[in-house]
């Protein structure tokens, strides 16, 4: 495939009515689609919301009553990777003949993780990625990753990975990831600074892959709590579409793939910059589980 049309989702969840988010989800991914779009990314949490501006009632060494209410609440908001939700996702992504990356909340017994999920046309959910780090506050509510879930999905539009949010600032996950042969990275985010943008060129030419941001446009009232910022790049750090700032809508980028090859003329990180004799990055992406019953 010569290129590919690809779209980045800007758009804000409903905090703690998933079912009102799927609506939404569904909409612009139908949008993104008839407007020709292959591959089509939405914002970090969206399904599952991400909640702006709340403390869950933490201080240092105390909980409150009503922050465990609040955050069961969150819970129930959460998905399941076997639950309806991305069994809907799976069922749009082959009616519509697009790939799907989108940021959830999932759900995973007792613990919640920031994940971003993988949605083929033909086979479903393929794979997902739990965000490795949640950063700051977002600790309360989330757990960490582990080194099993950091997949390079090979499919018809490219060689798609994902990093949510301040994991883009990770230089060992993004190495681990460039040499997995990444060719369309995925930002899923909530970062709205102008600072992003500098964090999605350099990815770009670091990697020389595409990048394509997809960042939630969230409001209360009158006030924006997340001002987008959504972005698609090319391999030498070209903006191709965004920043979109102050609305929610859909970004659209034409990906000329030969671009791929043509970066690697002066620069891979992985090859011929790399300096193994220097340098070495060992990886453990074995899962890691509490309970390990050998008989």
């Amino acid at each position: 495939m010569a290129s590919v049309v690809v779209a980045a989702v800007q758009a804000g969840s409903t905090l703690f009515d998933t079912p009102a988010t799927l609506v939404k989800a569904e909409q612009y991914i139908r949008q993104a689609a008839a407007a020709g779009a292959r591959l089509i990314v939405l914002p970090e949490a969206f399904l599952g919301g991400y909640p702006k501006g709340f403390d869950f009632g933490i201080t240092v060494g105390s909980r409150s009553p009503e922050g465990r209410e609040l955050f069961r609440r969150y819970r129930e908001a959460a998905v399941q990777l076997d639950g309806p939700e991305i069994a809907r996702l799976a069922e749009l992504a082959a009616e519509l003949e697009v790939h799907l990356v989108v940021g959830v909340i999932e759900r995973d017994g007792g613990t919640l993780y920031c994940t971003a999920v993988f949605v083929d046309p033909r086979d479903g959910l393929v794979a997902h990625h739990r965000k490795l780090m949640p950063t700051a506050a977002e600790r309360y509510l989330w757990g960490q990753g582990d080194g099993s879930t950091m997949p390079a999905v090979r499919t018809d539009v490219g060689v798609l990975g994902a990093a949510i949010c301040w994991e883009n600032y990770m230089p060992l996950f993004r190495q681990s990831m460039y040499a997995k042969g990444v060719q369309i990275w995925c930002a899923p985010t909530v970062d709205d600074r102008d600072q992003w943008q500098a964090t999605m060129r350099h990815i770009a030419l670091e990697g020389r892959c595409f990048v394509v941001s997809a960042n939630q446009y969230l409001t209360d009232g009158d006030t924006v709590l997340i001002n987008g910022g959504s972005t698609i790049i090319s391999p030498l750090g070209e903006i191709l579409a965004g920043p979109l700032r102050a609305e929610e809508g859909v970004l659209l980028a034409e990906l000329d793939l030969a671009e791929l090859d043509r970066g690697y003329f002066d620069f891979d990180s992985v090859g011929h910059y790399a300096r193994p004799d220097i340098f070495t990055l060992t990886v453990d992406e074995t899962p890691r589980h509490t309970v390990v019953r050998r008989s």
